[in-house]
């Protein structure tokens, strides 16, 4: 399936001809596409540095790790649903959903039935997640913001 601004590792051609080509997609390595972003990373679980927020190999971990952000208010302790994702690809490729992260999902605004928290979904495989639009936030508190045009109306004029 393709999404809107998705591109694959390693350019715009698909991942197994970018391989025939001498690109760098690597079957054995995870990626994990999120597509607010338009970024698709590809990892590898035992040489990522853990972020201390949510679970190592969570997909809060690794976007934290890729400079991506993902709200976590909570720190990712499974606390709140500022993390809620929608899986959209790979749902098997993710760790069993445990009753704390079932029970706290369904308080989560526009929850689906391929809801996950990001602080407790660990990544095995390749993965594709959409973070809702009403669950970006655009000023992160580290000062970082994302171009929204004139979505954001400026200041009044006096």
């Amino acid at each position: 399936m393709s999404y809107p601004g998705y591109m694959p590792v390693g350019g715009d051609v698909n991942l197994a001809e970018d391989a025939w080509r001498g690109g760098s997609y690597n079957p054995d390595m995870p990626k994990v596409t999120l597509l607010a972003a338009n970024v698709t990373v590809e990892f590898d679980p035992d040489e990522m540095p853990y972020q201390d927020h949510g679970k190592p190999g969570s997909l809060l971990d690794i976007a934290l790790n890729y400079g991506i952000e993902l709200e976590h208010a909570c720190g990712g302790n499974c606390a709140c649903t500022t993390c809620h994702v929608i899986i959209k690809e790979g749902e098997e490729n993710l760790s069993e959903m445990e009753d704390d992260e079932a029970d706290r999902v369904e308080e989560a605004a526009g929850v689906t039935l391929h809801s996950r928290l990001g602080c407790q979904c660990v990544v095995h495989g390749d993965v594709v997640v959409e973070i809702p639009e009403w669950n970006r936030n655009y000023v992160s508190e580290g000062g970082r913001s994302i171009n929204l045009g004139d979505a954001i109306p400026g200041g009044r004029s006096e």
